[in-house]
């Protein structure tokens, strides 16, 4: 079901010739931090199944939860990762199933502190109700408020029409739904009418942060608060959708970063360094960039070099999708590896998508380091900082 995604995004593009072009910038921020002495583990997705890496070479790897086709007692998981502040409850993708039950988020106990020791078991899953689409429900953001409330997005039609992607605040607890009901967990819908939401970053005032990889809304949206504390109009969620479900008008949001500026054509994954600052990932043209805490662009972090296309094979630097940071400010992706052969209509994901990571050395990027290669769709990222 990722695959119909990239269809959107290459509809998109279709008219643009995917070479990397020169696009550097003199302005620069440090986003490095001390180095807390703690074991980063690094998660993704990746042909359904759930995968784990050492931050560190030589990149040491797990499967913690293989998919429901090759295991009985498997789970299909996918899209964006997150942890709760305790770093012992995850939340990802998860779509085993469906349409019965519908696609939602898949809550997790994690076990163990290092790669070859994990293990993660579901304790719940979030499934809300869906705008009328011709795509299936496609789910992909995940966020976690500082009161423990969880905001996610789906995806809403996925090529055409003026945006029916989900922006979904969710009230505990979370320990519920896991044979997937609809509305087991409480939840408010904040927007219905985003085109093509995928990734979410949460900043320390619980501003929410958007990112919309298609017109008419594409670019990066802030969502300000307060969010409603429950499903009733006393706690802020006065009104309902065409599906019935709980939904609030009143709320305040704002474009903050546009698209199509500075390489940035299909914005996809958003996360916020300890310095304020914003990197935004964009899947079709291969870039990540570096914006100010208002939004401002400082830099290039990622570009594939230039004069390269996306043909038989991808950009040598990789068609980055999740990204994700860890507490030193190494940036990590998710690399789609798309590839656009002859014959085909359009690009999409080849067979060496792959994870890698960035690290900065006086505040300067790095080249891209593979952590792992050889993947199906690696979608999402997630970093878990055992210990910390």
């Amino acid at each position: 079901m990722r695959r119909s995604l990239l269809v959107l995004l290459a509809s998109m593009l279709a008219g643009t010739v995917l070479v990397a072009c020169d696009d550097s910038d003199d302005d620069s921020s440090e986003n490095a931090t001390e180095d807390r002495g703690t074991e980063v583990i690094v998660f993704n997705g990746e042909g359904n199944n759930l995968n784990a890496y050492s931050a560190e070479p030589p990149f040491d790897s797990q499967r913690v939860i293989s998919n429901a086709e090759e295991d009985p007692d498997g789970l299909d998981l996918n899209a964006q990762i997150c942890f709760f502040d305790d770093d012992t409850r995850m939340i990802a993708g998860e779509d085993t199933g469906q349409p019965d039950p519908p696609a939602g988020w898949g809550i997790f106990e994690v076990d163990g502190g290092a790669i070859g020791d994990l293990s993660a078991s579901k304790v719940g899953k979030l499934t809300p109700t869906y705008q009328a689409s011709e795509d299936s429900p496609e789910n992909y953001g995940c966020g976690v408020l500082s009161d423990g409330r969880i905001v996610t997005t789906d995806i809403g039609d996925q090529a055409a029409g003026p945006g029916n992607g989900q922006l979904i605040v969710w009230f505990p607890p979370f320990d519920r739904g896991a044979d997937g009901e609809v509305g087991a967990v409480s939840y408010c819908k904040l927007d219905v009418g985003i085109a093509t939401a995928t990734g979410i970053a949460v900043d320390d005032e619980d501003n929410v942060y958007v990112a919309s990889a298609r017109p008419p809304t594409g670019g990066v949206w802030r969502y300000s608060g307060p969010f409603p504390t429950d499903a009733t109009p006393e706690g802020g969620c006065e009104t309902t959708d065409s599906t019935g479900a709980p939904l609030t008008e009143d709320v305040d949001k704002e474009l903050f970063i546009p698209p199509e500026e500075h390489g940035l054509g299909t914005p996809v994954a958003v996360a916020i360094s300890d310095q304020g600052t914003f990197f935004v990932s964009s899947v079709f043209t291969g870039v990540i960039n570096e914006y100010d805490a208002d939004g401002a662009f400082l830099r290039t972090i990622l570009a594939p070099p230039e004069g390269e296309a996306i043909g038989e094979t991808s950009f040598s630097t990789g068609t980055p999708q999740g990204i994700g940071l860890g507490p030193d400010g190494t940036l990590y992706y998710a690399d789609l590896g798309i590839v656009w052969t002859e014959g085909d209509a359009l690009p999409g994901p080849g067979p060496e998508g792959t994870v890698r990571r960035i690290v900065f050395v006086d505040g300067e990027p790095q080249p891209p380091e593979v952590m792992g290669s050889g993947l199906a769709f690696p979608d999402g990222i997630g970093v878990l900082v055992a210990g910390g």
